[in-house]
């Protein structure tokens, strides 16, 4: 009988000492986490890759349509417009991230 109760005890202090342990580890990384480098190149990459496929599309249309330098210059434009518009894209999900973890961090706060 006493076992059981000293048993009971520990079992109980487990449990507590697991519950603090639990409330005081860190919070797991997000796997979306970047730094400001890392944003930074995403963007230039996508701004890149816009001019890279509009200046191959306007490329191959005018080899195909044998007009040089025109589908080249239209296309790298559209490119270019493409990305830039990418990019703003990519900025106003990072700034909405942004407000968002703000948000959550002043409300832990309260």
């Amino acid at each position: 009988m006493v076992d059981d109760q000293h048993r009971e005890k520990l079992r109980a202090l487990d449990e507590r000492i697991e519950a603090a342990k639990a409330a005081q580890a860190p919070a797991p990384k997000k796997d979306e986490h970047y730094s400001l480098a890392q944003q930074a190149w995403r963007m230039v990459i996508e701004l890149v890759a816009g001019l890279g496929i509009g200046f191959g599309i306007g490329v191959g249309l005018d080899a195909v349509f044998g007009t040089k330098p025109v589908f080249l210059v239209v296309f790298t434009l559209l490119g270019f417009a493409a990305g830039v518009k990418t990019m703003i894209r990519t900025a106003q999900e990072l700034q909405a991230e942004r407000i968002k973890a703000a948000e959550a961090a002043e409300r832990e706060e309260d």
